[in-house]
């Protein structure tokens, strides 16, 4: 049995989620809370890094978000979610990177627009739009006329940026200068995993208490 160790807050956990969904698999879901239980050592035992999600698989414990789809790819790849063609190959990989390492750590200086707090960094803020600008012009070149980025079918590109995307309305991104990316968007929230896995308003309120918490402590004087 697959266990997946995440949190439903979480984007990464939440691109390993929809994928286990979308491919149909069985498995048993542990939540992870961010109010120090990713600290303890029972978790720290499959996650030195202690980051979260965590997929384990008959006692081989893997870790990193893009490593457990890649995983859950070659090892259940019916229904396929990579294509093979070389170039449709590349667009995937471009989207989950440029999602990952470019798109989510240009949205953190805009999280106390989330969590409802005045002020934050104004000096951060204007690079990180920015940024933020330039990653979905180019999702959107990208994207073309397909209804998902290679192809008419659902892959781990859609999964990946999806799963940061849909949350840039609520740090005040407007997604309305975009429409491929808009249409997008709204195919992906009709499906059954995506609605599966939102967040509860319980769930996001718990979360913004944590952190406002955090950053509280952390300007203190």
């Amino acid at each position: 049995m697959l266990t997946l160790y995440h949190a439903p807050i979480s984007p990464n956990s939440c691109r390993v989620w929809i994928t286990m969904l979308e491919k149909g698999l069985e498995f048993e879901l542990v939540e992870i809370k961010l109010d120090g239980e990713q600290l303890k050592p029972d978790f720290l035992a499959i996650s030195p890094f202690h980051h979260i999600p965590v997929l384990v698989d008959d006692g081989f414990n893997i870790v990193e978000s893009l490593a457990i789809m890649d995983y859950l790819e070659a090892k259940y790849p019916t229904p396929s979610m990579l294509p093979k063609d070389a170039k449709d190959l590349a667009v995937v990989r471009m989207v989950q990177l440029v999602s990952v390492n470019e798109l989510l750590p240009a949205m953190t200086p805009l999280l106390p627009v989330f969590l409802g707090l005045s002020g934050g960094d104004a000096e951060k803020i204007a690079p990180a739009k920015q940024k933020i600008a330039t990653v979905l012009k180019f999702f959107e070149n990208l994207l073309g006329d397909r209804p998902y980025f290679v192809s008419q079918n659902l892959t781990l590109a859609d999964v990946t940026a999806g799963s940061i995307i849909l949350f840039l309305p609520q740090v005040g991104v407007s997604l309305s200068d975009y429409p491929k990316l808009s249409a997008w968007c709204d195919r992906l929230i009709s499906r059954p995993a995506w609605q599966a896995t939102s967040p509860t308003p319980e769930i996001i309120e718990a979360f913004k208490s944590i952190v406002a918490a955090r950053m509280t402590a952390q300007n203190a004087p």
